[in-house]
């Protein structure tokens, strides 16, 4: 069912022509008592029915607000004008806010990718674009945004790694962009038949569980050290290497194996070391 644009009449002149309407009546009604009228007062009479009933096709719009109008159950289509409308009384009508709308998930208990439980949270902006498949595709639609936004959230959570362990993974941590991007398609692919278009929806809360936070702590940690003694074992590989290279290269000293063997793990212990080295100076040969 698709949304179908519906025309309405201003309410204040409607309702400045009923209220002429109604002073001609009650007018009409005493002259037709006076003048002992029978037809004339049954016609009165049910003018003024019909007047009354007429008061019931009133009704407001403000803005960003849509009315959803329906015959005995039969969709008849969408008025957005704003202010005092008026349309046929015997059409029933729906308000439907169409402003842009958020909510926070609450913090849910989910296994990522590698298996590992994590609280992940998100907030989710949201609008209604289409005011009929809102009202009658699904039962109440802002319920059903917060459930299948929730499910949605759950699905994405189990799809990634909480960190990346291999260059280019995308990752729950490393990549909020990329994954609230996927985020906002798997919700925006769920609400479609609501008519509810998602305008953004972003990770607002990303934890491991507690039971495991103290493990992926020290995990972490130790991670950070191995790649950072990583990089200075390569650092200090590449100024030995240069190193030897200059001296050979200049003809300053020329090394046997051995001796380049001792140079480069000497090389090396400095380079490597945690601590400052504390050298022994060579006062005598260099063999």
């Amino acid at each position: 069912m698709r949304e179908i644009s519906k025309g309405s009449v201003a309410g204040i002149p409607m309702l400045l022509g009923l209220v002429v309407g109604g002073l001609a009546l009650i007018a009409l009604f005493v002259h037709a008592v006076n003048t002992d009228a029978k037809a004339l007062v049954v016609l009165t009479v049910l003018g003024g029915v019909a007047w009354m009933i007429s008061l019931g096709g009133f009704y407001t719009l403000e803005p960003n607000q849509a009315g959803v109008l329906s015959l005995f159950g039969k969709y008849m289509g969408t008025v957005k004008d704003t202010g005092l409308r008026w349309n046929n009384p015997f059409f029933s009508a729906k308000k439907v806010s169409l402003r842009v709308r958020n909510f926070e998930s609450g913090k849910l208990k989910v296994n990522e990718l590698d298996g590992s439980p994590i609280e992940i949270a998100a907030v989710i902006v949201w609008q209604v674009v289409d005011s009929a498949e809102a009202v009658y595709n699904v039962d109440d639609y802002e319920s059903y945004v917060h459930i299948q936004s929730e499910s949605a959230l759950r699905a994405m959570a189990s799809s990634y790694p909480y960190d990346q362990h291999e260059d280019g993974q995308i990752a729950l941590r490393s990549h909020p962009q990329e994954v609230s991007q996927y985020l906002q398609e798997q919700i925006a692919e769920r609400l479609a038949r609501a008519g509810v278009e998602v305008i953004e929806a972003r990770i607002s809360h990303l934890a491991y569980a507690p039971e495991i936070a103290q493990a992926m702590l020290q995990r972490q940690q130790a991670n950070a050290v191995v790649a950072a003694r990583t990089r200075i074992v390569y650092g200090a590989v590449s100024m030995v290497e240069m190193a030897l290279n200059e001296l050979k290269k200049n003809g300053v000293v020329e090394l046997d194996e051995e001796r380049r063997a001792a140079m480069v793990s000497n090389l090396l212990v400095v380079l490597c070391s945690d601590r400052a080295t504390q050298p022994v100076v060579n006062t005598g040969s260099l063999y």
